[in-house]
């Protein structure tokens, strides 16, 4: 005799408590990951190419709401200056608040404060040639100000447009509304931080919470959809299992009546001497 308790549906209460469990689980972590996002998150579309190969035409990508004093060199940001645009911008931090950047030295690479910076990056100028500038430059950047190049540095109008306004072309921190963290579309995922900038001082900037987010989101799909597919699911096998029980009974009751129709209709009696 089985001790396991069924519901009327055909599967054990302990599978429904336990399936509803990862339904209320699934949808705190589903909601739960996207409110966070909303919260920390805001989207953008790409609009130019000046920030190609990194970010291309009409890509769509998250950017992490900070503060302008959170900006690390190597930050691609998303910034708002009337001076350069009517609409949000994206470049990239090359240098920050007392550094001097210049280019170029011997290799073509930026410099900031006399050291060479790898650009990994950067792509083919029309020459074939990986160069940080087409034209060369040198500017300090005032305190609590940023310096800002597009990745596309033959195409972009940056930074060094504005060499010859206040600032030098620098951007003020404030400047400064969310830091890109991942490209969604094409799906790239997490943009990196590259290591060239790491060893000046203040180093590099953390990655924002956006793998949390989405493992968060992702498990708790998961979770709903197992815990909603229980049920049915449940049925489903019970139904052919008691389908089976009943095929197997039937089977034995005909055997049984093909077995009980062969009688013995008198008794034998012997011939042999």
């Amino acid at each position: 005799m089985s001790g396991t308790i069924r519901t009327k549906d055909g599967h054990g209460r302990l599978g429904s408590v336990l399936s509803g469990l990862a339904v209320a689980v699934g949808c705190a972590l589903f909601l739960g990951g996207f409110v966070w996002g909303v919260l920390v998150y805001r989207p953008y579309t790409v609009p130019t190419d000046s920030m190609t190969p990194t970010l291309d035409v009409n890509s769509r990508v998250l950017a992490e709401r900070i503060d302008g004093a959170e900006v690390k060199r190597g930050d691609v940001v998303v910034f708002e200056d009337p001076l350069w645009a009517s609409s949000p911008m994206v470049k990239r931090v090359v240098a920050v608040g007392g550094d001097t950047v210049a280019c170029c030295d011997g290799d073509g690479r930026l410099t900031v404060n006399g050291r060479a910076v790898d650009e990994p990056y950067l792509g083919p100028g029309i020459d074939g040639r990986k160069t940080a500038s087409g034209e060369e430059f040198s500017a300090t950047v005032p305190e609590g100000s940023l310096f800002l190049l597009g990745d596309d540095r033959h195409t972009s109008l940056d930074s060094r447009t504005h060499l010859e306004e206040a600032g030098q072309g620098s951007v003020p921190r404030s400047a400064v509304v969310a830091r890109v963290d991942a490209v969604v579309w094409p799906a790239k995922g997490l943009l990196d931080r590259p290591a060239s900038f790491a060893g000046l001082p203040g180093g590099l900037s953390e990655p924002g919470p956006f793998t949390t987010l989405l493992t968060m989101i992702t498990a708790g799909g998961i979770l709903v959809f197992a815990g909603a597919a229980y049920g049915p699911v449940a049925r489903l096998l019970g139904r052919r299992s008691d389908g089976g029980r009943a095929g197997a009974a039937g089977t034995g009751a005909g055997a049984g009546a093909g077995s009980g129709a062969v009688k013995r209709t008198g008794t034998g009696t012997g011939t042999g001497t």
